[in-house]
Parts: C-alpha cells; structure tokens; sequence
C-alpha cells in the first residue's frame, strides 16, 4: 500500500492566518517545551478568536513558528492541527477539497485514490490519537462526524 501523504517540508501549510487552534493539551505540551506559562505564551504568541486560542503569524502571514528551510520551531510540541496535515474533516469527507489540497500540498501523492486517503487519515488520526471531539475549544478539522 503507498502512503497517501508523504511531508516534503514547504511550508505551504504553515502559511495563513487563523489555522492554528491550540487546544488546552496541546497548549500543556507546547508551554512545557517551551518552559513558560500558559499566560505567557498566550501573550507573545496567540490570540483568542471566537473563544480559540490560535497561533499568531508573522509578518510574512507564516506560522510565528515556522522558520523558512528549517521548518517548525516547536516541532517536537506542536498543536495537534500541526500534526494532523493534511487528514482534515474538509479532506477526508469531502473529494472536492481533497483535490484541492493536493494543488496545495505537495506532499499528498497524486497516484492515491481519494478513498484510500480518507481511509489512511481515519486511520492516522486514531492512532495519533488526534481526534478532536470539543467544537469550543479543538480544532473543528479534527472532529469527524461519524465517528
């Protein structure tokens, strides 16, 4: 079986404003790595959008995280949106916005059905333990319906 998605580390996905809901777990892990408070990091490097804690951009509109040829700055803490890429609800449910990311990203391989990446993702995301289930305060990517 070919792997549905394979990271070639552009970035693409860094990129954008909003994206990136830090949910209270991923929040424990990403201000222990980076040994500050919650407070803290909510102050230099989020902000609250409709009751979501996300991560800022930087003025180039990337991730404040993201470091250009290097990647993520906090890789080993990273929200679990970060780490879900591209097995989003949107992309599994939804052919459509699956084609679409494929022109996006370049590491979603083009010789894979979209079946076989909607079941590649399921998969992922359970095992990773990645499933989000609080619309409040999880990334609404990570919550699939039907499970």
């Amino acid at each position: 079986m070919k792997e549905a998605f394979d990271c070639q580390m552009c970035g693409h996905c860094c990129e954008g404003e909003g994206g990136i809901i830090v949910s209270p777990t991923d929040l424990v892990r990403i201000t222990e790595h980076l040994q500050m408070s919650a407070e803290e990091f909510t102050e230099k490097y989020g902000e609250v959008k409709d009751g979501k804690l996300r991560i800022r951009v930087g003025e180039d509109n990337y991730c404040i995280f993201f470091v250009q040829s290097k990647g993520c700055g906090v890789h080993i803490a990273k929200p679990d949106i970060c780490r879900a890429w591209p097995y989003f609800r949107g992309n599994i449910v939804d052919s459509e916005s699956w084609e679409m990311a494929k022109d996006f990203c370049p590491g979603i391989r083009r010789d894979v059905s979209h079946d076989e990446f909607a079941a590649q993702g399921r998969d992922y995301l359970r095992e990773h333990n990645l499933l989000a289930s609080d619309k409040h305060c999880e990334a609404r990517a990570l919550i699939l319906d039907d499970e």
